[in-house]
């Protein structure tokens, strides 16, 4: 028997629990499961004032002491937070705020008027993948002002496009009462459990159940056979199977053998282990080399090449041979981890209708939903997929990962079933940034100008196709830079091994490529003898310029003006890195592409509806700011609805930076229609109406013979600078972005600090290491950058576009990561003259021991 004070009331629990697994139980869902090994800060609570990892304790470590969650804190406090860190723009995927919020609260009472500094300290045990921290220091010293000198909060919300409107979900995430799927609960809820395959290549000869199906409190028990639709999934390729099946061999460590569903995790957990496996241990393909050696094991019935893709202009080889100065330097970059925050989890519940209602936190509800069904083998009508909140996702949450599993397991059982992974299994199972070699040849004339770049990239897809066909493709298609460049020839091959799979990451294949390009100009300058920032000058793309990949640059180009936006921190300083990149808006490539809203009037308010999902990019805010923006209404009179495949129509999944544009465009069109009928009625009137908005972008295939084919319908461009301090170590970041217009500068300035903490890590600190295919990492030793490792982080915003589609606005969340890596490996080669081709960097203070 143990006791404790919680939140002010004094408890007692009957067995040494885990506090983290109690404090759940009891509803308090602002401490969240982000790791489970004390890494993340995730569940950070106040143990006799001090900040604590839930966690890492028990009851027994707390018997007799005071502990504190989100939920404790006095009226005055939660108002004071929530207000600060909404105001500064802190929060995004919102999953790690809680977290922060006790940290900065145990910091705040023991000091009320903190520097940055002690700030940065005090949340050096809390990881947010999302913000870059900038916003989330800014948020700690805002709080501390304001509950020193009682200050009294600003009601007026600004909230038209340009406005630094707050995100509408800002204060349910800071107080965790913002519903994460592994934050539900329902009456009779079971718990699933997936069992694995025992290692990357085995050939399964039996699977036994008998044990597991006779633990009391088991549910059901569900392998391959047990599936009654379509066992592989994909989003272009359906060759990932649910469950591997007797007599068949497994391609990488996560995939499925069986899963289970139980009264308990604990039992499920349980059950899984008594499930009996006979397997033929094989030799894994580990590396695309080894999947091209002749004779290698064929992965895949069609072998192992999963794409090639090819982009031709001019000729290459013959202005390589009359070039001035020639560069051929060879590139390595490693797989990384998305590690966000918040835990893969899907809710499958049987409706006494017949329909399956699945909660999930992915990056597009009907991409679950065409999964599901198919899996299943039922019509669509019978699935509805419903998103809660979803804490973070960069790419990682765009496979199937457990969704299928729950809704399968709920299918069977007649019983709602909850299925969350543990952070290992996350690790070990959703696919990664692609591992890439390349080797890029760039060359130029006398005067710097660049006429010729020739490449060839080999990515590690790993055992499942995902979106690596795509990742390639945009690896290629970029791989020249914003750059004139006549004369272009670039070859790319993606492998199959079996390694996790990879697919989609912020960058999507271009933070590959442009390492490479970028480091290739850079040496190139050195030979012409005119600096980094010039020979990025004299190259770059202007309005009506052709792009590499054929396709004419348009009015809103404005690379050139992020350069001269940055021009002066980079001659401040000599060992100053600088890099330049582009990154498309939208799929492109001839690929349909649909952004779809509608708005409802309901209950007295403009209800937008679309299936659009936000991983914490601020979509609703956003989508608001138009709304206002065209009809004129105040922000109070909208509201905005979560993805449902029942209510909302499908926008297309949250990738390749597209839903400001596609789904604001839409949202934007469908606004049109309501100020129509505004200049006559008003809201209330117009009770019941619906008014629909859709955008489709017209792009032109790969290949297309077109002289100039349009790729993709919006690119934006970005020149990061990197400064080193006199040790050596990160003092400032400048990042200048071409994003047309800012819909919300605040948003904006967080998509920019986010991606270039996350391209810091990239670049210095971030690994994946693998041995025969089986991942030698957990969250704590991913390498993942902290508060206090964090530079100074200056986000320099370039408007020029005066396109009306989304009123100019053009995407920014991938791009934002994408320069970052050359630019600091840049700044290092100019400080000490040591070229660096493979991420993360050799020798710099930031190396880690091996």
């Amino acid at each position: 028997m143990f006791t404790m004070n919680l939140n002010g009331i004094p408890v007692t629990i009957a067995e040494d629990l885990n506090l983290l697994d109690y404090l759940r139980e009891q509803n308090l869902t602002s401490v969240k499961n982000g790791c489970g090994e004390g890494a993340c800060g995730a569940c950070m609570v106040l143990v006799d004032g001090k900040a604590s990892r839930a966690c890492l304790l028990t009851a027994a470590k707390v018997q007799g002491k005071a502990v504190l969650t989100v939920e404790g804190l006095s009226p005055r406090e939660k108002d004071l937070y929530a207000w600060a860190f909404t105001a500064a723009g802190a929060v995004q995927c919102g999953f790690c705020i809680p977290g922060m919020v006790i940290s900065a609260k145990g910091l705040i009472d023991k000091n009320p008027d903190p520097s940055r500094a002690e700030v940065k300290q005090a949340l050096h045990g809390n990881v947010c993948r999302c913000t870059g921290y900038v916003k989330i220091e800014q948020a700690v010293l805002m709080a501390a002002k304001a509950l020193r000198e009682n200050t009294a909060l600003p009601a007026d919300i600004p909230y038209k496009v340009g406005d630094r409107m707050p995100r509408l979900d800002a204060p349910a995430k800071i107080l965790g009462t913002a519903e994460y799927v592994d934050d539900m609960k329902v009456p009779g809820m079971l718990y699933g459990a997936v069992l694995r395959t025992p290692s990357p290549r085995a050939f399964i000869k039996s699977i036994d159940i008998t044990a597991a199906q006779a633990l009391p409190g088991v549910a059901t028990v569900i392998t391959a056979k047990d599936i009654p639709g379509r066992r592989s999934q994909g989003h272009i390729i359906p060759d990932w199977p649910a469950f591997i099946a007797e007599g068949e061999e497994s391609r990488y460590i996560g995939d499925a053998l069986a899963a289970v569903a139980a009264v308990s995790k604990k039992i499920a957990r349980e059950a899984v282990k008594l499930i009996k496996v006979e397997y033929e241990e094989r030799k894994p393909v580990t590396s695309p080399r080894e999947a091209l050696a002749e004779g290698a094991p064929q992965i895949h019935p069609k072998g192992n090449l999963l794409s090639r893709t090819v982009l031709r202009r001019g000729n290459a080889d013959a202005a390589i041979a009359a070039a001035k100065y020639v560069v051929t330097q060879c590139y390595v970059t490693p797989p990384t981890e998305h590690a966000f925050l918040e835990l893969e989890s899907a809710l499958a519940m049987p409706e006494a209708d017949g329909t399956l209602v699945v909660y999930t936190g992915g990056q597009n509800v009907y991409d679950d939903h065409h999964g599901i069904v198919s899996l299943l083998g039922v019509e669509d009508h019978q699935v509805r997929v419903i998103s809660k909140m979803v804490g973070g996702g960069f790419g990682g949450k765009e496979d199937l990962s457990v969704q299928h599993h729950a809704a399968l397991l709920a299918w069977y059982c007649k019983k709602p079933v909850k299925l969350t992974l543990t952070r290992q299994e996350s690790i070990n199972i959703h696919p990664k940034r692609h591992a890439m070699e390349m080797e890029f040849t760039t060359v130029c004339d006398e005067n710097g100008i660049i006429t010729a770049m020739k490449a060839e990239l080999l990515s590690d897809t790993g055992a499942y196709a995902s979106l690596g066909g795509p990742v390639l493709q945009r690896a290629c298609t970029h791989a020249a830079g914003p750059y004139r460049i006549a004369n272009v020839e670039i070859t790319g091959r993606g492998l199959y091994t079996n390694n996790p799979p990879a697919g989609a990451f912020r960058g999507f294949g271009v933070t590959q490529s442009c390492f490479a390009m970028e480091t290739n100009i850079n040496l190139l300058a050195e030979k012409a003898g005119i600096s980094p920032w010039e020979i990025r000058f004299r190259n770059a793309i202007e309005p009506g310029d052709v792009l590499p990949n054929g396709q004419i640059a348009d009015g809103g180009t404005a690379v050139k003006e992020t350069l001269l936006a940055v021009k002066d921190v980079f001659e401040s300083s000599p060992d100053a890195g600088i890099a330049c990149a582009m990154k498309n808006t939208g799929l492109g490539v001839g690929v349909p592409d649909t952004g779809r809203a509608k708005i409802k009037i309901q209950d007295g308010k403009a209800l937008i509806l679309t299936a659009a999902a936000c991983m914490g990019q601020g979509l609703a805010t956003v989508m608001t700011q138009i709304v206002c923006e065209t009809t004129g209404l105040d922000c109070r009179q909208t509201a905005f609805h979560a993805p449902d495949t029942a209510l909302t129509p499908n926008a297309g999944t949250s990738t390749a930076s597209r839903q400001t544009v596609f789904t604001g465009e839409a949202v934007r069109r469908a606004a049109l229609k309501l100020r129509a009928d505004l200049e006559n009625s008003d809201l209330a009137s117009l009770s019941g109406r619906e008014y629909c908005g859709e955008y489709t972008g017209v792009t032109d295939p790969m290949g297309s013979d077109k002289p100039n084919p349009v790729s993709h319908v919006a690119y934006s461009y970005a020149t990061h600078v990197v400064l080193l301090d006199d040790a050596g170590k990160l003092a400032k970041v400048v990042a200048a972005h071409d994003v047309g217009k800012a819909i919300n500068p605040t948003n904006v300035e967080g998509q920019i600090e986010g991606g270039v903490v996350m391209g810091l890590g990239y670049a210095l600190t971030e690994d994946f290491p693998l041995k025969d295919g089986v991942p030698m990492v957990k969250f704590g030793t991913l390498g993942l950058f902290r508060s206090s490792q964090a530079p100074a982080i200056e986000s320099l915003i370039v408007e020029k576009n005066p396109d009306e589609l989304a009123y100019g606005a053009k995407g920014v969340g991938e791009i934002t990561a994408i320069p970052v890596a050359p630019a600091v490996a840049g700044a290092y080669f100019r400080r000490d003259g040591r070229l660096r081709t493979q991420l993360p960097l050799a020798d710099t203070p930031y190396s880690r021991k091996k």
